[in-house]
């Protein structure tokens, strides 16, 4: 089962990746598209909003792909000194509380959303809807929590770590 729930998983980590990927290439395209118009005095329009809407796509998208990998900071100080045993309760408890947090961030980024709908926001010079991008938040957000729930329920089940390769922990 937690087999299925891992390729599942990863598919999903996979395709918010691509999003995050072709985010980072369109704001290359615009940043570059901008800074060369600025040398021949015609900026592109709406540049800003284009870039500070595509961050959240390049952030968030990337981020469940992150805690697949293990890149996020962690402090291992101390853990050649713990039990196996203990590091493993430390991994599983970060993973159960990351997970809260991305919920708990979708679960708001939901109410603002539904807001921004309610009130029509949209940017400043190019009215994109708000919206649009507060969902693709919550999507994100949702996929980073569902892969930190799956790898502490793999830690506390099975001993094993997807961010080591699917070694086995103490």
């Amino acid at each position: 089962m937690l087999i299925v729930l891992r390729k599942a998983a990863d598919g999903l980590i996979g395709l918010s990746v691509a999003l995050a990927a072709l985010g980072l290439l369109f704001e290359v395209g615009v940043i570059l598209v901008d800074v060369v118009g600025r040398a021949f005095g015609n900026p592109l329009y709406g540049s800003q909003d284009l870039i500070t809407m595509t961050m959240i796509i390049l952030v968030f998208g990337a981020m469940a792909a992150c805690d697949r990998t293990g890149g996020h900071i962690a402090v291992d100080l101390f853990q050649r000194h713990y039990p196996p045993a203990m590091n493993r309760s430390i991994d599983i408890l970060a993973a159960i509380t990351g997970a809260v947090i991305f919920a708990a961030l979708a679960y708001a980024t939901w109410d603002s959303a539904r807001i921004s709908e309610m009130l029509n926001l949209s940017t400043n010079l190019l009215r994109l809807p708000k919206a649009w991008f507060q969902y693709a938040l919550i999507g994100f957000s949702v996929i980073t929590a569902l892969g930190m729930a799956l790898r502490a329920a793999e830690l506390s089940l099975t001993r094993t770590d997807v961010r080591h390769d699917g070694k086995t922990s103490a």
